[in-house]
């Protein structure tokens, strides 16, 4: 029996790999968790069932996630010796550390550019068994034995093999069906790879709000607090029910770069402002591929409000945007079914698609 450990930074890699851990289980590999202290990733493993190890809470300073992936790192090689795991998997920087003093195998799954994420790049990607990324940043790397394949990470729980829509969630929500209303989301930017990182100013945020109060209600969502002007916006249903919300959504607006992907494959217009705009490869990939998403760097703000009056005056923006979806899907893989064929078969997997690159798409 194969052995898999699944490690857990952010409450959307719980959404990444959920799908994967239930075909595994299902396919005979006994899963394990990791998770560092974060109460809506908790909540979600705990919503979906799975049992997980808890790790302690990321640190903001620099110098305080140093010690703190120190601690990482060990529980996670003492966890991985005590259990027999054979092959550690995530966006994780202990797992590819973990397999390099021990006996397990590590698979890395990447979308970040290498120079959005210098430490990553420099102290995880090269030190993995295995690195995955989407085709959206081939030639990108600097690691050049990256496997890439056709498809984005959102679409490991998002994809219409994958995800069913539960349209409870808009009485949850107090809305009526087809009620137009606006998802929002901010972020606090503190990981390692945000620093001289800005999103939307409250004065920016207040601005879009006013001109989209005449077309619908509007919802926010937080990494972490919400301002006190926004308060009344604040949106109030599970966690496991924002992607089921989204998709009945007019648009999504905001400095998140997973909320606008997971818009994108939903079909579902978004915009995005932040000082990553236009260095993320994938979402560069929806947004001039596929026209699903549109990015701006703080100080074109204007340029986002003028887009945003244009999708407004859109007669039928949900059917446009779902011709859009299709084309992008059309060209897709079913990414979980890929990442669970990659994993059981490792690394026999590696030296097939290194012979028939092609084979991937099968999982169309």
């Amino acid at each position: 029996m194969m052995k898999i450990l699944i490690d857990i930074g952010h409450p959307a890699h719980v959404h990444y790999y959920r799908n994967l851990a239930g075909e595994l289980q299902e396919n005979g590999c006994k899963v394990f968790w990791t998770v560092k202290d974060i109460p809506v990733a908790k909540r979600l493993l705990d919503h979906y069932g799975f049992q997980y190890t808890v790790l302690p809470k990321k640190a903001d300073g620099l110098m305080g996630k140093v010690f703190k992936q120190l601690q990482y790192d060990v529980k996670l090689l003492r966890l991985c010796m005590r259990e027999k795991i054979d092959i550690a998997i995530g966006t994780s920087v202990s797992v590819a550390h973990v397999s390099r003093i021990s006996r397990v195998k590590s698979i890395v799954f990447d979308d970040d550019d290498d120079d959005v994420q210098p430490l990553v790049t420099r102290y995880v990607n090269p030190f993995a068994d295995a690195l995955l990324s989407p085709d959206a940043l081939k030639g990108k790397r600097k690691r050049q034995d990256t496997i890439y394949y056709p498809g984005y990470h959102e679409l490991a729980y998002l994809h219409p093999r994958r995800f069913v829509p539960d349209s409870g969630v808009l009485e949850e929500a107090g809305l009526s069906q087809d009620e137009p209303f606006f998802i929002m989301r901010f972020n606090v930017f503190k990981a390692h790879h945000d620093v001289g990182i800005k999103g939307l100013t409250l004065e920016q945020k207040l601005s879009l709000i006013e001109l989209l109060k005449p077309h619908g209600k509007i919802f926010i969502t937080t990494e972490r607090g919400i301002e006190p002007e926004l308060l009344q916006y604040q949106l109030k249903i599970r966690p496991e029910k924002i992607h089921s919300l989204m998709v009945f959504a007019t648009m999504f607006l905001g400095d998140s770069q997973t909320m606008t992907s997971e818009a994108a494959v939903l079909g579902v217009p978004s915009l995005r402002c932040n000082s990553f705009a236009g260095r993320i490869s994938y979402l560069e990939e929806e947004e001039h591929r596929y026209a699903l998403t549109y990015g701006f760097k703080p100080s074109d703000f204007d340029k986002l409000e003028q887009k945003l009056k244009e999708l407004l005056a859109v007669p039928d923006l949900r059917s446009v945007w779902q011709e859009k979806r299709k084309k992008m899907l059309s060209e897709a893989i079913d990414v979980t079914a890929f990442w669970c064929w990659f994993i059981q078969n490792y690394p026999e997997s590696v030296d097939t698609l290194t012979h028939d690159p092609e084979y991937k798409n099968r999982f169309r």
